[in-house]
C-alpha cells in the first residue's frame, strides 16, 4: 500500500513479494525494510493473525476484549505527523471514515475489527469521539455494522494535569442483552451521538435552510492583512495602508476585514484590521494572440487561471495596484510558496495574489442588504450578532447569515438552538465548533421563523439590552457571557440578561407549540467534577434548562427533522447544490 499510489500498482508490488517469497528470495528486501523501520516517521507492520494465532485460529475468532485510553490526534494533524500515506491508509482500512476523522476514532474501529462476535471494548476518548466526521467514522459505522454501546459517560473532566474533557464508551460486537447506562442512567438505547433517543445517522440537511449560510473568505496568509496587534511579523502595519490609500484608486482593493475576534472581543464588534482583496482577477496582461478571440468560455478560464489575458481584456488585473501587489508579493506570497505539493495547496501556491476561496457566492447573496448576522465559528457559548453588510471582508473564522430581523435572531440565539448545536457541532478543547453544514442546515426552525411577530419582539428586546449592556461595560460577547453562566455573579443587569432570554426562549418553545416545556434555568455544572480535588479554579457552571428538560428539547427536534426530511422528501424537493455564477466587477458586483 505505502509502495503505490493506485491499486494497480500495488497488487503488481504485492505479486512481486509473493513471488519473494515462493522463490526463498525475500532476504534480499531485508535493508529496504529496516530502512523503513528506522526511518524518521518509522514504517512497522504489527500483524494481529501472526502474534496471536491462538486468538484468531480458534472457533469465533478475536479478542474477548480491549481495554485503553487511544491517542488524540485531529484528523487534519494525522497527515502533518505521522505523513500522508498513513492517513490515506487509514481510510482504506476504515471505510466510511475520510481525512477528518480524528485517529482516535480509527482506534475504536481497530478494537472492534479484533474482537470476537460477543466480545466488547472499553475505551477513553476525547468528546469529539461523538461529533462531526468523528463520529461519522467511527461509532456512527460501529453502530451500524453490529456493534451496540451499553454504557457510555458523555463529558468526565480528566483527573490528570491536563485541562480536557472526555468520555469514556463501551461497546459489543452483537446484540446486548444487559441494562445500558448512559452517565449512569438507564438507557433503552444509546446512539453513536451517545444519547437515548433517535438514530446512529446525521440528521437530514433540510432544503428550507438552502442559501442562508455561509463561511466567511478563506485568506490563507496573513501577509494580506493590515494589523497593527499582529505578534508574528506577517500583517503590515496599517500606517502602511493609509500610505497606500493617499491614492484613492488603491482603497478599491483594501478593506475592512472582521473576523470571530471581533465579533466576540469588542462591545460593538468593531473591526481594526484591514486585507487586500484582488477577488477573482487574473495577475497580469499578456498579449496571447488571436487565439483569445476565438476560445471557447472553458479554454478562455483556463487563461485566466494561468493569469493570461489579452491586452484589451476589459476586467481588473492585480497588476493595476502595483503598490498593492507589492505588499502582497512581500508579505503573502513567500508563505504560498512554502506550501505543500497536494492538488489544493499547488492551485493556492500559483494563485498566490488571491485568496485561497473568495466565496464569491456569499458577497453576492448579501450585496444589497442593510445587515447580516454573524457567529464565531469557535466560542464557548452559541452568541450571534448583526453586522453592516457594506463593503467588507469576513474571515473564514465567521459564519454569515443574509437574515436581517430579529425573529432570525431570537430563532438563532434561543436554547433549542444552542443545544442542537452543542450536540452536533463539533468542539475545540470545550469551546464549541459551529458548522453550518451540521448546525444550520440540519436545524427545524419553527414556522415563519424569520417573520413571526412573538419573535420579533423578544429578539428586539434581548439583543438591544445586550448591545446597550456591552458598551456600558465595556466588555464583548465572551466577556458578557462569562459573567452570564457565572455561579458568584451578582449584578442585577446580568440577572435582567438572563430573564431576557428565558422570554425568547418561550417565545420559540411556543412557536413550536411546545407549551408544556418549562424555561426555568438553574446554574448547573456542564460535566462532573472532584470537589475534593478541583481547588480554586472556575467550576464549569453554565445558567441553562436541567439534563431532563434539554434532553426532552433534543428529542422533539430530532423528531421533527426527521418529519421535515420526509415532508421534503415527498414534495420531491431537491436541494439547491451549484451557486449561483456571481456578478463580474463589470456588473457591479462588491466583493
Amino acid at each position: 500500500f505505502f509502495e503505490g499510489s493506485k491499486p494497480k500498482e500495488r497488487a503488481a508490488r504485492r505479486e512481486a513479494y509473493h513471488q519473494a517469497i515462493l522463490n526463498r528470495q525475500s532476504q534480499r528486501h531485508a535493508t529496504e525494510l529496516a530502512a523503513r523501520r528506522n526511518a524518521e516517521v518509522p514504517f512497522a507492520p504489527f500483524h494481529w493473525e501472526i502474534e496471536f494465532p491462538e486468538v484468531f485460529e480458534r472457533a469465533n475468532p478475536g479478542f474477548d476484549g480491549f481495554v485503553g485510553n487511544p491517542p488524540f490526534l485531529g484528523g487534519k494533524r494525522i497527515s502533518t505527523t505521522l505523513g500522508t500515506p498513513y492517513r490515506d491508509w487509514l481510510s482504506f482500512l476504515h471505510i466510511e471514515s475520510n481525512s477528518n476523522t480524528d485517529i482516535v476514532a480509527h482506534f475504536f474501529r481497530r478494537a472492534f475489527n479484533l474482537i470476537r462476535k460477543d466480545g466488547a471494548f472499553g475505551l477513553i476518548a476525547t468528546n469529539t469521539i461523538a461529533q462531526g466526521d468523528t463520529r461519522s467514522g467511527g461509532l456512527r459505522w460501529i453502530g451500524n455494522n453490529g456493534g451496540e454501546i451499553y454504557r457510555a459517560r458523555r463529558r468526565v473532566r480528566w483527573p490528570g494535569v491536563a485541562a480536557v474533557v472526555v468520555s469514556v464508551v463501551h461497546a459489543t460486537k452483537g446484540a446486548f442483552y444487559g441494562t445500558k447506562y448512559l452517565d449512569d442512567q438507564r438507557a433503552d438505547t444509546i446512539t453513536a451521538f451517545l444519547f437515548h433517543k433517535g438514530g446512529h445517522d446525521d440528521p437530514v440537511r433540510l432544503v428550507a435552510n438552502e442559501g442562508k449560510s455561509f463561511v466567511g473568505s478563506f485568506v490563507r496568509g496573513m501577509g494580506f492583512t493590515f494589523d497593527d496587534t499582529d505578534r508574528n511579523g506577517v500583517a503590515s502595519k496599517l500606517s502602511v495602508m493609509r500610505k497606500l490609500v493617499d491614492n484613492p484608486l488603491n482603497s478599491k482593493v483594501i478593506s475592512p476585514y472582521i473576523g470571530g475576534e471581533e465579533v466576540n472581543k469588542s462591545p460593538t464588534h468593531a473591526y481594526h484590521r484591514y486585507v487586500i482583496n484582488f477577488r477573482d482577477w487574473p495577475l497580469r496582461r499578456d498579449t496571447i494572440g488571436e487565439h483569445w478571440k476565438t476560445a471557447d468560455e472553458e479554454r478562455r478560464r483556463a487563461l485566466r487561471r494561468k493569469s493570461i489575458v489579452p491586452r484589451d481584456y476589459p476586467e481588473p488585473v492585480a497588476t493595476d495596484w502595483p503598490e498593492v501587489l507589492a505588499v502582497v508579493t512581500e508579505k503573502a506570497k513567500p508563505g504560498r510558496e512554502r506550501l505543500g505539493n497536494s492538488s489544493i495547496d499547488r492551485a493556492h501556491r500559483e494563485r498566490w495574489w488571491r485568496f485561497a476561496n473568495e466565496r464569491p457566492h456569499l458577497y453576492a447573496t448579501i450585496k444589497g442588504l442593510d445587515r447580516v448576522l454573524a457567529n464565531s465559528q469557535v466560542s464557548a457559548t452559541v452568541q450571534f450578532a448583526f453586522l453592516p453588510a457594506e463593503y467588507r471582508v469576513y474571515a473564514h473564522t465567521l459564519n454569515v447569515y443574509p437574515l436581517q430581523t430579529y425573529a432570525a435572531f431570537c430563532a438563532l440565539q434561543s436554547r433549542p438552538h444552542e443545544i442542537w448545536a452543542r450536540f452536533f457541532g463539533s468542539s475545540m478543547k470545550d469551546d464549541l465548533r459551529y458548522t453550518p453544514s451540521d448546525c444550520f442546515d440540519t436545524f427545524p426552525f419553527p414556522e415563519d421563523w424569520e417573520t413571526d411577530p412573538a419573535l420579533e419582539a423578544a429578539g428586539k428586546a434581548y439583543y438591544e439590552y445586550r448591545a446597550a449592556l456591552m458598551v456600558d461595560n465595556d466588555e464583548g460577547m465572551t466577556s458578557t457571557y462569562n459573567r452570564f453562566h457565572d455561579f458568584y455573579e451578582t449584578d442585577p443587569r446580568i440577572a435582567k440578561l438572563r430573564e431576557l432570554h428565558a422570554a425568547m426562549d418561550r417565545a420559540v418553545l411556543d412557536a413550536y407549540g411546545w407549551t408544556d416545556i418549562p424555561t426555568d434555568c438553574d446554574l448547573l455544572l456542564d460535566y462532573e467534577i472532584d470537589e475534593a480535588s478541583w481547588g480554586r479554579k472556575k467550576k464549569p457552571y453554565r445558567w441553562r434548562w436541567p439534563d431532563a428538560v434539554r434532553d426532552d428539547v433534543l428529542a422533539r427536534l430530532l423528531a421533527l427533522n426527521a418529519d421535515r426530511a420526509a415532508a421534503e422528501a415527498r414534495a420531491g424537493t431537491i436541494r439547491y447544490r451549484s451557486a449561483p455564477k456571481p456578478i463580474t466587477q463589470s456588473q457591479g458586483a462588491q466583493p
